[in-house]
């Protein structure tokens, strides 16, 4: 998932809790980290999940802001 955010550690420890209900609200959802990068004030928010939807669901359940989902493929697992 990826969501802009102006620079704050209030409002990115904020970001990562809504991340973390995202993971308890949705089924077969699991969060893994979120990196914020501060030049760009962008937030990236990695997750496990059964599809795109079920993410959006439980995103928006949260109330979790994003601007959109994008499949991640993890680069030391070698080639799909």
């Amino acid at each position: 998932m990826e969501s802009y955010l102006a620079a704050s550690p209030t409002a990115v420890e904020d970001a990562r809790e809504r991340a973390r209900r995202t993971a308890a609200l949705g089924s077969g959802v699991r969060y893994l980290r979120t990196t914020f990068l501060p030049g760009d004030e962008t937030l990236l928010h990695l997750f496990e999940a059964p599809s795109a939807e079920a993410l959006d669901e439980a995103g928006r359940r949260a109330a979790l802001p994003f601007e959109r989902i994008v499949e991640a493929v993890d680069g030391s697992e070698g080639p799909p």
